[in-house]
């Protein structure tokens, strides 16, 4: 019995130990860090007149492919455009001078992230240039909006009422 109750108690412990650390690895994969220094990034900003829900560390995309994250939002003070710091992965910076960013979403509700779309320019970025060509995020319920209350509006009805009149059957007097 004396055996028994150390080795229950070991077993109890590395248990606990293997869920801490789980944990732990999950917290972070969740929030997209990343283990040890992130000093191989460089950065790039990109000016957008609307970023809908776009968020701090929201994922940079190529082609589905995740090579960075948004580092900082903030607003232009003169011309009230948001202007979005991209921090990618170091092995990416030779992206052509004409990369075109667009906000995108994940589905139709989503995670907003950033989509780039390298262009054709023999001239790379630089760290801390800006992304010259954006694409603002479409902001769906307004989209939904504008469908709803534009389009044939009362002159649909007012058509319905003359159809109607137009074949019913001739009245004689």
């Amino acid at each position: 019995m004396a055996l028994r109750g150390p080795r229950l108690e070991f077993s109890v412990g590395a248990f606990l130990v293997l869920a801490l650390a789980s944990l732990m690895v999950l917290a972070v994969a969740s929030t997209n860090q990343r283990f040890g220094g992130g000093g191989g990034d460089y950065v790039l900003k990109a000016r957008f007149s609307q970023i809908g829900q776009l968020r701090k560390q929201a994922p940079v995309k190529i082609g589905g492919v995740v090579i960075g994250q948004v580092a900082d939002i903030q607003l232009d003070s003169v011309k009230y455009d948001s202007i979005v710091t991209l921090s990618l992965e170091d092995k990416f910076k030779d992206l052509p001078a004409d990369t075109s960013a667009g906000i995108f979403t994940s589905g139709l509700l989503g995670e907003s992230y950033i989509g780039l779309q390298p262009g054709g320019d023999p001239d790379v970025l630089k760290s801390g240039d800006e992304i010259a060509y954006t694409q603002p995020a479409v902001d769906l319920i307004q989209l939904v909006g504008k469908y709803m209350f534009s389009g044939p509006g009362n002159t649909g009805a007012a058509e319905s009422h003359d159809g109607d009149n137009a074949h019913a059957p001739a009245q004689e007097p």
